[in-house]
């Protein structure tokens, strides 16, 4: 036995060694090269920077266009940026293999064994200076390591010719699409600006921001996956309408017309493939006349303004009660009637109208569907309103058409029943549930403190314990039939549903809710809650210069103190040798809530904010009226800035070039034109932000 306990620590000892020797080796599996396209150009001309990469076998390494909330570390270039060259476009990968990844669901991008990316810029002057960093991980497809690097280049060896053109050396503006926008602006210095007054030195003047160069430097709040999904979402919709008493029994009618009205079985597929186009055709129209009415400015006003949230508030009521049954609104019988007739005509003309038939008769049911599409895309890319009726109409038109074409199936359908009339109740109560969202959001922008976060979660648990009780049957309405039993589906759905409701309470004392923060309203408007300031109060670096401005109005997540004025965030920057830490910020921006709840709430993060930074919110769509002296008119859009919203909204872009949020800067007190590094936007790595924040710091310091 004691041979035995030697043998076990000799190899204990033996494998520690072993391990600690292991750990102790330095990796380093991609070796990068950097070269012109060409040798020779003139000052005017565009060429290639070439990045090419070594991989070592059995690692690959992730390429830089797919989604970066995937999971995976996409890889970014930044350019330093100076008067010898511009970014042409956005950095562009070469023949990068595509994977999916079971882990977080999703398709990205890698290269092995060799690697390539190209940046085309446009030369400017003579002897241009190439340089910045490239930020990317490498892992192993064999025991699942990864490695992430950030490593600087400088590219050289280019011989440029000088040229007769006049070109601008200040004022750079990519003609490319992905290249952050680059604004030299000095604003006029009135008494009445709002905006800081900027350091004097033309230096600094001209010093332009950091050029990032990714597919992804500029996200927009809509990117491809965010409109995939909403369409996903709106066909989801569609699906749920088909399930609704209006629409549901007109499935065997639809095969019954074109059984009966096809001369052979390929005629009949062809009308019945027919008839979903016109579905969808007639679906998309709508949205595309929304669009068309209302264009990105229309949609902007509806996001923020009082007015459209208010009526959006009392459609989705609306919705909700037809659903529930107060009341039953269809469509005028004559023009139904006349649309119905033509259906009988033979031909193409005779689907189409037969396909208008289902969209006037379904109206009853899918009206609020398409109503709330169409409300939720009015609020973000113009193209939402037709990619929404396009998704919606979809469900519709492969339905009908599937079961046109394979009537057979009709036999495997459940037949109509109470079980619709269900369907349809529940849709009225997520309908009014949903309703609340937008008077969130007008009460929150003109502080009416009639829905803070408490009243919210308590008005969603009564309409949720309703939503049960009638799932289980304990109360019933004028709809329902006699039926008193309650099947298997609808009692799970209804534990289901009363297990989401328990999750909510706690809510009620302050619980984060971080699955629901982009949705409710911020934890600073709680006024029924626990102590959950995450910063303690009494902390001496928690303590600001003087009293923040508008502070009655606007407050900071988590216990954090800090201003909502830029004036006053770098006075008291320069006053405790601080760095300026910006977050343009909306009452409406639900992935601003998030980023708060998420990344905010973690504590390296928070004890940085806390400790290292004077912090200054800017809320860009903040309604409040300043006094008349101090209005401005902007250099942007000569348009005069009255409110605190407009203001802060015109500071971003004309200092930052950016319009979106949240967006988040860095800045040295004494010369907050130029930020200390990258600004950053919404990104859900907590890592990722401690490192912006811990790169701004060192750069502060330096």
């Amino acid at each position: 036995m004691r041979f035995v306990a030697r043998k076990r620590i000799f190899l204990l000892i033996l494998c520690s060694t072993f391990g600690f020797a292991l750990l102790g080796q330095i990796l380093h599996p991609a070796n990068w090269e950097h070269q012109f396209s060409k040798q020779e150009v003139t000052v005017g001309d565009q060429v290639d920077v070439v990045f090419k990469i070594t991989i070592d076998p059995k690692w690959y390494l992730y390429s830089s266009d797919f989604d970066p909330e995937l999971g995976p570390k996409v890889t970014e270039f930044t350019f330093q940026p100076n008067d010898s060259y511009q970014l042409v476009g956005g950095i562009k990968p070469i023949n990068a293999s595509e994977g999916y990844d079971d882990i977080f669901g999703g398709n990205y991008t890698y290269f092995k064994v060799k690697g390539e990316f190209r940046q085309t810029i446009k030369i400017l002057k003579v002897n241009p200076i190439i340089s910045g960093s490239y930020d990317y991980q490498v892992c192993s497809d064999i025991d699942g390591k990864c490695i992430p690097f950030d490593e600087d280049f400088i590219v050289t060896g280019l011989k440029v010719i000088a040229s007769n053109i006049d070109l601008p050396n200040n004022g750079l503006k990519s003609d490319g699409e992905n290249e952050e926008a680059q604004i030299d602006i000095a604003p006029t210095e009135t008494p009445n600006s709002k905006i800081p007054a900027v350091d004097n030195d033309p230096e600094r003047k001209s010093t332009p921001t950091i050029q990032k160069s990714s597919v992804w430097s500029e996200r927009s709040t809509h990117t491809p996956y965010s409109l995939l999904i909403f369409v996903l979402g709106a066909f989801l919709a569609g699906m749920l309408a088909l399930l609704t008493p209006c629409v549901y029994p007109m499935i065997p009618m639809t095969v019954t017309f074109f059984t009966n009205n096809s001369a052979s079985r390929r005629n009949g597929i062809f009308n019945a493939l027919f008839y979903g186009v016109c579905i969808v055709v007639i679906f998309t129209l709508l949205g595309t006349l929304v669009s068309l009415i209302g264009g990105a400015d229309f949609a902007n006003w509806i996001a923020t303004h009082w007015l459209p949230n208010i009526v959006f508030f009392f459609m989705f009521v609306f919705f909700a009660l037809w659903f529930l049954g107060l009341f039953e609104i269809n469509m005028p019988s004559n023009l139904v009637t006349s649309i119905d007739k033509k259906s009988e005509s033979k031909g193409l003309a005779g689907v189409f109208f037969m396909a208008l038939t289902l969209v006037l008769v379904s109206f009853s049911c899918t009206g609020p569907f398409v109503g709330s599409i169409l409300i939720a895309s009015s609020s973000g890319h113009v193209l939402m309103p037709v990619l929404g009726m396009f998704g919606f109409s979809m469900a519709f038109a492969l339905t009908f058409s599937a079961f046109a074409i394979f009537p057979h199936w009709l036999k495997s359908l459940p037949s109509s029943g109470s079980w619709l009339n269900t369907v349809k109740i529940f849709l009225g109560f997520i309908e009014l549930a949903l309703s609340l969202k937008f008077l969130s959001m007008v009460d929150l922008v003109y502080h009416w403190g009639i829905l803070d976060r408490d009243v919210f979660i308590a008005i969603w648990i009564a309409i949720l314990l309703a939503l049960t009780a009638y799932l289980l049957g304990i109360i019933r309405l004028p709809s329902d039939g006699d039926e008193r039993g309650i099947s298997i589906a609808r009692l799970l759905v209804a534990m289901g549903v009363l297990s989401f409701t328990i999750y909510l309470v706690p809510g009620m004392w302050g619980a984060p809710l971080k699955p629901l923060s982009g949705y409710l309203p911020p934890l600073t408007s709680q006024d029924f809650r626990s102590d959950l300031s995450a910063v303690p109060v009494n902390d001496i670096d928690n303590v600001l210069c003087d009293n923040p401005k508008y502070a009655e109005l606007l407050h900071l997540p988590h216990g954090l103190n800090g201003y909502f004025d830029l004036d006053q965030a770098i006075a008291c920057g320069k006053e405790k040798n601080k760095p300026i830490f910006i977050d343009f910020t909306g009452h409406g921006c639900a992935n601003c809530r998030e980023m708060e709840s998420v990344v905010w709430s973690d504590p390296e993060v928070l004890k940085r904010l806390n400790h290292d930074f004077i912090v200054v919110a800017l809320y860009v769509d903040e309604k409040t009226d300043l006094p008349e002296d101090q209005w401005y008119t902007s250099e942007h859009d000569q348009k005069v800035k009255k409110s605190i919203g407009k203001q802060n909204a015109d500071l971003q872009i004309t200092w930052y070039g950016n319009n979106a949020q949240p967006f988040y800067v860095l800045l040295d007190p004494n010369n907050p034109r130029v930020p200390l590094v990258n600004p950053t936007a919404y990104n859900k790595n907590i890592q990722d932000f401690v490192s912006f924040l811990d790169a701004g710091l060192k750069a502060y310091r330096e």
